[in-house]
């Protein structure tokens, strides 16, 4: 059965986001009372599934720019990083990371607007856009990611993909090599 509402959180899933969401500022000076931390995550949710932009978000799951400053916010503190982290975990202990064998691979994305964090796309004429370093297990899960301007190069962002995943590799079994591809 399909589900009507993608964007909206389980009960049983908003227990286990709860308790990675940072504390509230104070509004010791007043002032509008800050929208429900669920409501906001269901609403960024909402604008992740479907890719609109920000602006285009329905007024009806928050202004769009409180969810926004929420997002950059919760990002800032690392709620995200959180996330993933406490999702392979969990993926692990259910079941297991396929350590054996890893693939990385990048891919070359158009970036019109941003600025300094990206590079002359040399497929592309030239343009503005990113490169996505994206480490997986043997299943496919995403395990790390990197961005660089699209002007860099896989191996110049090889190092930086292997190092930045997200939870702790287990040391090598003896006997069992990992293998990588490229």
């Amino acid at each position: 059965m399909a589900r009507t509402h993608p964007w909206k959180v389980s009960d049983p899933f908003w227990e286990q986001i709860k308790p990675l969401l940072p504390a509230a500022p104070s509004h010791a000076k007043g002032g509008r009372p800050r929208m429900d931390d669920r409501r906001a995550f269901e609403a960024i949710i909402y604008v992740l599934r479907t890719g609109i932009q920000w602006n285009a978000l329905p007024r009806e799951l928050g202004a769009s720019s409180t969810v926004h400053d929420r997002f950059q916010e919760w990002e800032q503190v690392g709620l995200f990083k959180a996330l993933w982290q406490a999702g392979l975990q969990m993926y692990d202990e259910l079941e297991g990371i396929q350590w054996e064998w890893q693939a990385v691979d990048g891919a070359m994305t158009k970036a019109p607007f941003g600025q300094g964090a990206t590079g002359a796309n040399p497929t592309d004429r030239g343009k503005s856009g990113v490169k996505r370093s994206l480490l997986t297990d043997g299943a496919g899960i995403p395990l790390a990611i990197v961005i660089d301007g699209a002007n860099r190069h896989d191996v110049k962002l090889l190092c930086a993909t292997l190092d930045g995943i997200v939870i702790t590799r287990p040391e090598p079994i003896e006997g069992q090599p990992q293998h990588l591809c490229l």
